[in-house]
């Protein structure tokens, strides 16, 4: 994997986004160029014409969503039609490298191809690349924060930043780094900038800055497997729709970051933070897959070349708030240029150093209470398949994904299996010097779980919020996974449990993750997350293994 070397420019200072941007606005400047080591051909007198009418499948980031408006005019203009399947990183990294986008997608289009260019299975199934556009990932904080700690008018480094987060001085907001590149490129970038040497990260450098990166992380209060989740989850805790204390800042892509702003939800707009030592951006190279027919081929550089024409990077910039890819474009009205761009650990044993590191001994533990359906009509292959699928987190999925969906080092697991009533809860700890017996020990729970009687949903979740405020130890990430295969026929009502939800005002809110299987009810699974801000997953075609597993980004 080549990795674009540090860019020795201007240093840019914290900005303030204090206002709507206008689509007419302008700033000069070119835009930075991300590492990537994509190319195109495209200069920017190439005129695109129609082709063939042909549809490009392609594998991509949720975030892309936005461009779909780009990609309809794309299709007048080139006969090319984008049909975007959305996936986390993770697992769109997965679903290459075991080969199983191999005649399904014909390209892939990531915020970036870095994590997967260090796999060899899946580096060798891409071909040619050309990169769209480009966001950084950055720090926004609620303007009244940043004004207090100076940021909106002063330079600031990743140190400072890890030393204000260390005083308890900012809380923050960021997803899970297996699960999502913004987590992901920031952990990449604190602890790059936080070594100082300018290198790639090696597992020797991540071992020296963990206890900066402890410091740094302490602050951090809410995790998300996805950016779209996290950013609707701060601004309802600001704006009081959630219970709990405010969140002061959101690490996000800057051009998500200035999508808030431009929504006016908040009272104050977020200032957007960029560090002097260096952030890592995102590149969003659209990306062919090899082994794809000529049809795909041609498509492909079509619509690349359509997507690089300097009127189309122009409407990018101002529709999306992204970085064009072409020089000489000007950037999204009150950036700053000239960011230094740090390395990108060029290797998976780096990667996975970093990762473990970061779940095992630095973050924030979590406790999660595992409310498990075990009533009649789990008997035989379901709950086989719940066993199974929960089995996977104690580490016998080996995976890529599955390594770091395990259990980690510190975490607390509670297994309260229900029927007509709550079981008895079963608590485990993670040991931190050595984790595998402890989770050898809850597997050994999960084994010996046994199906019969009634199903008493909403008195199995109360049981587990009870279970989980009575814990003396409070800071950590605490959520709820319910599992169950039926409606509710025991015990409290859907209504019962919502006004149980709601009369804990000002609590720290625990969200419910319901996995539908089955025969469960959508509606009232739905109403469950919907009423503690948690969300709903559908393992009904067999994927009970992936649900659990896309969960612990939320964890």
């Amino acid at each position: 994997m080549s990795v674009h070397p540090l860019r020795r420019v201007a240093v840019a200072v914290a900005v303030a986004v204090t206002a709507v941007f206008a689509a007419a606005a302008c700033t000069s400047g070119n835009p930075p160029v991300g590492p990537s080591g994509t190319s195109s051909s495209t200069p920017s007198t190439v005129r695109v014409t129609p082709g063939p009418p042909t549809t490009l499948r392609v594998l991509a980031g949720s975030e892309l969503a936005d461009m779909q408006p780009i990609l309809d005019e794309a299709a007048k203009a080139t006969g090319v039609t984008v049909k975007m399947t959305f996936t986390g990183t993770l697992d769109g990294a997965q679903t290459v490298a075991e080969g199983r986008a191999d005649g399904v997608y014909d390209a892939v289009w990531f915020s970036s191809t870095r994590y997967l260019e260090t796999i060899p299975a899946a580096r060798q199934r891409l071909a040619s690349s050309s990169r769209i556009m480009g966001s950084p990932v950055v720090l926004g904080l609620r303007e009244p924060v940043a004004r207090r700690l100076g940021w909106d008018r002063t330079p600031v480094t990743w140190s400072d930043i890890a030393d204000a987060a260390k005083r308890g001085e900012f809380t923050f907001a960021m997803t899970d780094p297996a699960a999502s590149n913004t987590g992901f490129s920031a952990l990449v970038a604190v602890a790059s900038a936080l070594e100082g040497s300018g290198r790639v990260l090696d597992a020797a450098a991540i071992e020296q800055v963990s206890a900066s990166l402890t410091g740094f992380f302490a602050a951090q209060r809410l995790t998300a497997g996805s950016s779209g989740w996290l950013t609707d989850a701060f601004l309802r805790r600001n704006l009081g729709a959630d219970p709990g204390p405010a969140l002061d800042g959101l690490i996000n892509y800057e051009a998500s970051l200035i999508a808030v702003n431009r929504t006016r939800k908040l009272p104050e707009p977020l200032v957007l933070v960029y560090p002097t030592d260096g952030v890592v951006s995102a590149d969003y190279p659209l990306t062919l897959l090899a082994g794809v027919g000529d049809a795909a081929r041609t498509a492909h550089q079509r619509l690349a070349d359509y997507l690089r024409m300097p009127d189309v990077q122009r409407a990018i910039v101002e529709r999306t708030a992204r970085r064009a890819a072409l020089p000489g474009i000007a950037l999204p009205p009150g950036l700053p240029d000239g960011l230094v761009e740090l390395p990108f650990p060029g290797t998976r044993s780096a990667i996975d150093a970093l990762l473990t590191a970061y779940f095992d001994r630095i973050r924030r533990p979590s406790r999660t209470a595992y409310v498990l359906d075990v009533s009649g009509s789990m008997a035989g292959a379901r709950l086989n398949a719940l066993q199974q699928a929960l089995s996977g987190l104690t580490g016998t999925d080996t995976s890529l994904s599955g390594q770091y969906c395990r259990f980690r080092s510190r975490e607390d697991v509670i297994l309260l299996p229900f029927n007509q009533t709550p079981g008895k809860p079963l608590a485990f700890t993670i040991d931190e010097q050595n984790p595998q017996p402890s989770r050898d020990a809850v597997r050994t729970a999960i084994t010996g779980l046994h199906a019969g009687g009634d199903t008493a949903v909403y008195d199995s979740l109360v049981s587990a919020y009870k279970v989980l405020d009575s814990a003396s130890d409070q800071d950590r990430f605490i959520s709820i996974v319910l599992m169950t295969d039926g409606e509710s026929n025991s015990g409290r009502s859907l209504a019962d449990f919502q006004a149980f939800v709601a009369s804990r005002p000002g609590a720290t809110p625990v969200p419910v993750f319901p996995i539908l299987f089955g025969e469960a009810a959508e509606s009232q699974m739905q109403a469950i997350a919907t009423a503690t801000r948690g969300q709903l997953w559908d393992a009904r075609n067999g994927e009970l293994a992936h649900a659990f597993c896309q969960i612990r980004g939320y964890q």
